[in-house]
């Protein structure tokens, strides 16, 4: 449900779809002469499926009521999935599309994309559980980077020791038959050393290397982890002891060694190592010249960084998203953005897409240098363009506007990612819920916190709170018990993570 509402519309002025033009109809026809373009396609039915009340329905005959097979294809079954994963919308709703978009078409990626909702949920069981169904019907679906998705949530919230028994059990029960070497032994490897738990890596290394006997991945993955853990002498004598041992490096342990460098800014010192591969004819990267690039940016030296952009055609590189993103965040951090803006031309020239780390860049750069009007002025080119950002540029456009007093454009940016069947992170909401009320707009601030509660999802402890106070005093108890009740029965088929909030114990009364 849109906010129904007559708030001062923003000072800048960009043009916005009708409302009407999205909403969800009935159903989808697939049989129209005229389908509708792709982003069109993916708003629309994430939204049905973030907009279905949860849990009072359940959302499978929903789906084969307004969801025709012949519309489902592999790519829009994952950009819907990534949708409501970057969207933050209720796991089990992901759950149940995907098992309903199984029957038609299964594909890794869509398994892949379900599986990391689930394990970020830590619905540790119910993603086993799938794991299990998938290896009954479409073990092909199972990957080294579903094992990854899988171990690398399990590894951050379990022990070290549960984290070897599901490794373990996995190559029991998925991989029989299949075979099981040295690669798997790699994922599990890059689990720890990602996470930064280098001892951790160390302890699997020395347990399990005389069965899978390293290879260069395995040792490049421990200089990752080195690399990770943000310390650049442990990396270099790493790499002089893989040396010294007969190991042979590639692009893959230069790339390493060179961003060890530049994130610490030590920006010489990575074009010293570039210089060091190009001397034992080993030919940098993409991946190179991009991490030179952005190690320019943290240094502070935006010549450098075009000029070392402006030499890829010259090494047979093709700039890509990367490399531009590389060289924005060079010119933001350096405050010349008109030298940015004409970047992103540059890039609408070459056919390259804006991501999300072009928008957040330039937006970080704009809220510091161009304040409200600039920010907005991008936003509006964003919106016209139907791109969805992910929710931690949400968040901080959310913190700016309502920091800046601009409650009205906070909840326009609300409507827009629920009208893109996104359901906002609960920070996002805190800050709103925070705004809205201390101006004032208890009603607009009540109407979104039951959105969030009405897609299934728990809001955060500190949003409720707020909310809860102003309902007390503005003697609103029936919306207050409502919300509570609304939350219980939330909890009966998903219970909260730690820092949700729980609802009231009773309903409070005002007498």
């Amino acid at each position: 449900m849109i906010l129904a509402r007559n708030l001062k519309r923003p000072i800048i002025q960009f043009t916005r779809l009708p409302s009407n033009n999205l909403q969800f109809p009935p159903s989808i026809s697939s049989n129209s002469t005229l389908q509708p373009p792709p982003c069109s396609q993916i708003d629309k039915i994430t939204k049905l499926i973030n907009d279905h009340p949860f849990p009072d329905k359940p959302l499978h005959p929903f789906l084969l009521h307004h969801i025709p097979p012949p519309l489902l294809s592999p790519s829009l079954i994952e950009n819907i999935l990534g949708r409501l994963f970057s969207g933050h919308a209720n796991g089990l709703k992901a759950l149940e599309f995907f098992k309903f978009s199984l029957q038609f078409h299964p594909s890794p990626n869509a398994f892949e994309k379900t599986l990391h909702i689930l394990a970020r949920m830590r619905e540790f069981e119910k993603a086993w559980e799938l794991m299990q169904e998938i290896h009954q019907k479409h073990p092909s679906l199972i990957t080294h980077k579903s094992l990854n998705i899988f171990l690398s949530k399990y590894a951050k919230f379990k022990s070290f020791e549960d984290t070897l028994q599901v490794f373990h059990k996995m190559e029991k029960l998925f991989f029989a038959g299949r075979g099981f070497g040295v690669d798997e032994y790699n994922v599990l490897l890059r689990v720890f050393c990602v996470q930064r738990q280098m001892k951790t890596a160390r302890a699997v290394f020395r347990k399990m290397h005389s069965r899978f006997s390293p290879n260069t991945q395995t040792l490049n993955i421990l200089l990752l982890g080195f690399k990770e853990s943000g310390n650049i002498t442990a990396v270099e004598l790493f790499y002089h002891e893989m040396v010294r041992r007969g190991f042979k490096p590639n692009v893959v342990t230069y790339n390493i060694r060179i961003d060890a460098y530049c994130k610490k800014g030590c920006f010489s010192d990575g074009l010293r190592i570039l210089e060091e591969m190009e001397k034992v004819k080993i030919l940098p990267t993409l991946e190179t010249i991009t991490t030179l690039i952005h190690g320019a940016c943290i240094a502070r030296n935006p010549i450098r960084a075009r000029r070392l952009f402006d030499e890829m055609p010259h090494r047979n590189l093709k700039a890509d998203i990367g490399a531009y993103n590389a060289l924005l965040g060079s010119f933001v951090r350096s405050r010349d953005l008109k030298s940015g803006f004409e970047l992103m031309d540059e890039m609408e020239e070459q056919g390259i897409e804006y991501d999300n780390v072009t928008y957040h860049t330039m937006f970080m750069g704009l809220k510091n240098l161009a304040g409200v009007e600039g920010v907005w002025n991008l936003y509006g080119r964003m919106v016209e363009k139907s791109f969805v950002p992910k929710m931690h540029t949400v968040v901080m456009l959310m913190k700016f506007l309502c920091e800046n007093g601009r409650y009205d454009l906070g909840l326009d940016l609300w409507d827009y990612m629920v009208e893109k069947g996104c359901c906002p992170h609960g920070h996002a909401l805190d800050l709103l819920v925070t705004a809205l009320c201390c101006k004032g707009k208890l009603g607009e601030a009540y109407e979104c916190f039951k959105q969030v509660v009405e897609r299934g999802r728990h809001p955060c402890e500190e949003g409720f709170r707020v909310l809860e106070g102003f309902l007390v005093r503005a003697g609103k108890t029936d919306k207050l018990a409502k919300l509570d009740q609304m939350m219980k029965t939330l909890q009966t088929v998903m219970p909260p993570s730690k820092g949700h909030a729980l609802g009231l114990p009773t309903v409070i009364t005002v007498s």
